[in-house]
């Protein structure tokens, strides 16, 4: 029954965007707090678990996201047995970088206002609530899966319910670095940075900037356009844009990864390359892995 497995994928990606909403604050704040005025006031370790928690919650991003771009390219947006399968893998794995960027977050926050001492035990205990909620709680209640319905052609229907969804799974990773893009640029901090490092920033915004555009496009096309029908070319030109969308949005991710590490650490070496890394990344989990699947025939299957 292809309606069984189309709401089973539409779930699946619904969790998806509600777990990346829950990134999503932490998101804003890694960025952001280094631009604050009393972040200098907070100790070395602090520093260091304020970049740990960017990377980590980068990561836990990239995961959320690459089912959407996995299921959009490997599977032309086709409700298939292995989308489901990566879905539910790669959404497992964004949990563990979350809850440690929750608290590592957590650290940098309760080890200024009281001390490490309490900075440890705020950070490790609300990653230990987190690692068992998140995977402790499905492990104990884990039920052994049922057989997935047959695959089939995905209706039109579906297959635009499932694109508009993916865009409002992918979106608020940008939403959340936009903003703090913003406010970071009007901050004392970023004033002292050099003018190149300033430019890195101000493409980095420009680039989030132009990919939450082109996931709102979509909605706005469809409405506007297409009158809220179902049309082939509308799901056509959707795919495209949410496809392109992502390329920015890594871009800009790692623009400002690059900014915050040069701001803790003042090594601009050390920040471009771990921002190159973490583009790279990105790309080879939204980019690379789905083209490589569909070439092997894994996204058909």
């Amino acid at each position: 029954m292809s309606k069984e497995l189309d709401a089973k994928l539409k779930t699946a990606l619904d969790e998806s965007r509600l777990l990346i909403l829950g990134a999503q604050v932490l998101f804003g704040f890694a960025f952001q707090g280094v631009f604050q005025e009393l972040f200098r006031d907070v100790s070395p370790a602090g520093h260091s678990l304020q970049c740990a928690a960017l990377v980590l919650l980068c990561g836990s991003v990239g995961l959320l996201i690459a089912p959407s771009m996995y299921h959009r390219i490997a599977c032309n947006g086709q409700s298939r047995h292995r989308a489901l399968h990566v879905a539910t893998s790669l959404t497992g794995w964004s949990l563990l970088p979350l809850t440690l960027g929750l608290g590592a977050s957590a650290f940098v926050v309760f080890d200024f206002l009281a001390g490490p001492e309490f900075g440890v035990a705020a950070g490790a205990g609300l990653a230990a609530i987190g690692l068992g909620l998140l995977f402790g709680l499905g492990m104990v209640l884990r039920r052994k899966a049922k057989p997935l319905p047959p695959e089939s052609v995905t209706p039109l229907k579906s297959k635009i319910e499932q694109l508009l969804t993916e865009a409002r799974v992918i979106i608020p990773g940008g939403q959340a670095l936009l903003g703090f893009q913003f406010v970071a640029a009007l901050t004392r901090s970023f004033q002292a940075l050099p003018g190149w490092m300033q430019s890195v920033h101000a493409t980095g915004l420009l680039a989030v900037a132009l990919s939450v555009l082109l996931l709102m496009t979509p909605a706005s096309l469809h409405r506007l356009a297409y009158h809220g029908e179902d049309d082939p070319q509308f799901f056509h030109i959707g795919s495209a844009l949410v496809i392109a969308a992502v390329l920015p949005l890594a871009l800009g991710i790692a623009a400002d990864i690059s900014v915050v590490l040069y701001i803790v650490s003042e090594d601009a070496r050390s920040a471009i390359a771990i921002g190159t890394a973490a583009f790279v990344s990105l790309l080879t989990a939204w980019y690379g892995f789905p083209l490589w699947h569909r070439g092997a025939g894994h996204g058909a299957a």
